[in-house]
């Protein structure tokens, strides 16, 4: 009966979003109309402290943190710099600027959690070096759409942020274990590229700078590098937490656009103002799933379905090849942050009972998250990469550029389940002994 209640909860969830219901409200409306009707008035007054004992947590004070970071890199003209230094490297190989576009999106992953943000902040840099040059459309867009999902994967990481506070994992542990799968997933991105261009036009490749000039673009490279070893040196060095890392990140940031002129009040405004709202906008998605989560726990939905899944007899293979058919699916509907949020307390005592790593589940759950900012109909990236459009192109010419990464992505999760030591190595290596 249990479970009963669990699917009718969730095709109300999904109606009320198809009726263009704020996700947020969506999860709340299920979570309190669901807790009032198995438990009444008294399950009410438990949310608030429930609520209360996730949100007054000092990992969930890095997500501000992060999210201003990437504001100032991108306000700052940070962003710009490294989109050129790594144009004067990479421009020369099949593809060119889609090359740039991947390995910028790579290295603004290493300084800042978000995938939004990444997405925005390079597409914002290399719309117009693209547009000029006259590159494919689509192929412009979906690399840009498809290379902003590394700023959920390549730590540091807000949705890995959220993962370890929900699931009790260390996010020490997770961030590591994102590096080289975020590293393995960035060298697939620029593979495809290579490969899809090799006949490309002239248009795809950058005219060559002189060896001189190419080593002095790469000081512009330093103050990403800096940043992204002083939030995950302080983490593994046992020198800070992983918020006081963030802060200690935005401190290098600071020091980075004060050094270049550019710490002005009207800038810190700014960035303080849209780092608010985004992570406004995250906070918001995370209280109403916890409530929603309360009133699953409370109808023993997490037991009952560990339970079922037991008397199933999947092996630990075929349950994690349901799982990326969920998420799949589930993420066309969904946005990345609600899937997480919504999905972690039922899904990770299923996967722990047959035996699969926690913190290997968080790495695969990202990933599941990337796949569904790049697909339709409510890819978060997609939207974003197609409102920095000048031209007013049609929605479709992102959608079929992305398309190709998206079963890229799902190769490369068939890797993480049968190799799973990619993710699991580099934890256990830096814990041992």
């Amino acid at each position: 009966m249990t479970l009963i209640y669990l699917a009718a909860g969730f095709v109300v969830m999904l109606a009320l979003m198809f009726l263009s219901l704020p996700v947020a409200f969506a999860i709340l409306f299920v979570g309190v109309l669901g807790g009032l009707l198995a438990h009444g008035l008294p399950l009410l007054d438990m949310m608030g402290g429930v609520v209360w004992g996730t949100l007054n947590n000092s990992v969930m004070t890095a997500i501000p943190l992060f999210m201003l970071l990437g504001e100032l890199l991108l306000r700052g003209g940070i962003a710009d710099k490294m989109f050129d230094a790594l144009s004067a490297w990479l421009g020369r190989l099949p593809g060119g600027l889609l090359h740039t576009n991947i390995g910028t999106c790579a290295l603004f992953a290493a300084t800042s959690g978000s995938s939004v943000a990444t997405a925005a902040t390079v597409g914002t840099v290399a719309l117009p070096a693209l547009t000029a040059r006259k590159y494919p459309v689509a192929a412009s867009l979906g690399s840009l759409a498809a290379g902003g999902t590394l700023g959920i994967l390549i730590p540091p990481s807000v949705n890995l942020l959220v993962y370890g506070s929900l699931a009790n994992v260390s996010v020490g542990q997770l961030f590591i274990a994102g590096v080289i799968p975020g590293l393995l997933l960035t060298g697939l991105f620029l593979i495809y590229v290579a490969v899809a261009h090799a006949r490309a036009g002239e248009h795809d490749q950058a005219q060559p700078l002189p060896l001189a000039e190419r080593l002095a673009l790469l000081r512009h490279l330093v103050p990403p590098g800096v940043i992204f070893l002083v939030v995950m040196g302080s983490i593994y060095g046992g020198l800070a937490t992983p918020t006081e890392s963030a802060a200690l990140g935005l401190m290098a940031a600071l020091y980075f656009l004060w050094r270049a002129g550019r710490l002005r009040w009207g800038l810190l405004e700014h960035c303080f103002l849209q780092a608010a709202r985004t992570t406004g906008m995250v906070i918001l998605i995370i209280v109403c799933a916890l409530l929603l989560n309360v009133t699953l726990a409370m109808l023993g939905t997490t037991q009952a379905l560990t339970q079922w899944v037991g008397t199933l007899g999947l092996d630990r293979y075929t349950l994690l090849l349901i799982l990326v058919l969920f998420y799949v699916v589930l993420g066309m509907f969904m946005d990345a942050m609600s899937m997480l949020v919504l999905t972690v307390p039922v899904a990770v005592p299923m996967v722990v009972a047959v035996g699969v790593d926690p913190v290997w589940f968080g790495i695969f759950i990202v990933v599941m998250c990337e796949i569904a900012l790049i697909t339709p109909p409510v890819g978060m990236n997609l939207f974003v990469v197609q409102g920095l459009r000048k031209d007013g192109g049609s929605f479709r010419d992102v959608v079929m550029g992305s398309l190709p990464y998206v079963f890229i992505m799902l190769g490369f999760t068939a890797l993480l389940i049968v190799w799973p030591e990619i993710v699991t190595w580099l934890p256990e290596t830096a814990s041992a002994p």
